[in-house]
């Protein structure tokens, strides 16, 4: 029997617009708690000051099934005006920032320095023990940098989690 693409488990990625107030974040997280889904990436950004409006953009893998029951639960909750699955759109641009720490010493802070340069990652600390490189891009361009970075003395890791818009006139 051959999976179809609506059986295949994959990323995808929400937009969801929220009233900013205490508590909106806390019932999006404990509905994907409460049915067992994970949330591999969380960012919230408030997007409307005046109108006390903010953007939740998460990753969450599952398949399309699965994907469009939560986004159905999640425009049940009161105070969310909207939800995106921008991964369907096919159509957004996404980034994400990260802080890499490697050891920096000899020939292993040579080869850190060349590949963050292929890379485009910016050095933004140094010492004689370490180097610290922010990178921005796509998920995976992150990804791939951090394992390459992890046989030259990866020590440590900090991500900002997916950002995400839809390309072109719409809001969201």
């Amino acid at each position: 029997m051959n999976a179809t693409p609506d059986d295949l488990v994959r990323p995808h990625i929400m937009s969801i617009v929220v009233d900013n107030e205490p508590g909106v974040l806390a019932r999006v997280i404990g509905l994907f708690s409460g049915r067992g889904y994970n949330i591999d990436s969380l960012t919230v950004s408030e997007i409307q000051h005046e109108m006390h409006v903010s953007r939740i953009t998460l990753v969450t893998s599952g398949t399309e099934q699965v994907v469009q029951q939560i986004k159905a639960q999640l425009e049940k909750l009161v105070p969310v005006h909207r939800v995106v699955n921008l991964t369907l759109t096919n159509n957004y641009v996404q980034r994400e920032v990260a802080l890499v720490k490697v050891k920096g010493r000899g020939e292993p802070r040579i080869e850190a320095m060349r590949i963050a340069t292929a890379f485009e990652a910016k050095l933004i600390d140094a010492t004689t023990e370490s180097l610290i490189f922010e990178l921005t891009g796509r998920s995976t361009k992150v990804e791939q940098f951090i394992e390459v970075m992890r046989p030259l003395g990866l020590i440590n890791v900090c991500r900002t989690g997916v950002a995400a818009l839809s390309r072109g006139p719409d809001k969201i």
